[in-house]
């Protein structure tokens, strides 16, 4: 079964922040972060993995989702901060 992944990106440390759903996190971060992904994250700049959790089955990972979206911004960046409080990009602890 593959997992499916929410995110959370940055354009750098409390910049504009993006929030999105996976089947591949990999894959989807390389292509955020070499700026293929039209729309928003283009448009700001928005490239760095700050922040993901791992689902087993899709449905959850969709609520969640649609959930993180609705959030003000601060409570978007708490995740961020509590599990990343260097907010360095996790880009590279996905492909090691």
């Amino acid at each position: 079964m593959k997992r499916c992944s929410v995110y959370i990106l940055a354009s750098q440390k409390h910049g504009a922040l993006y929030v999105g759903f996976t089947g591949d996190l990999a894959r989807r971060a390389w292509e955020h972060g070499e700026g293929l992904v039209e729309g928003f994250t283009k448009t700001y700049d928005v490239k760095q993995l700050m922040h993901f959790e791992m689902f087993d089955e899709p449905e959850p990972a969709i609520r969640r989702e649609k959930s993180l979206k609705t959030w003000p911004r601060d409570w978007k960046v708490d995740p961020i901060e509590r599990d990343n409080p260097d907010w360095a990009g996790l880009y590279s602890a996905l492909t090691r």
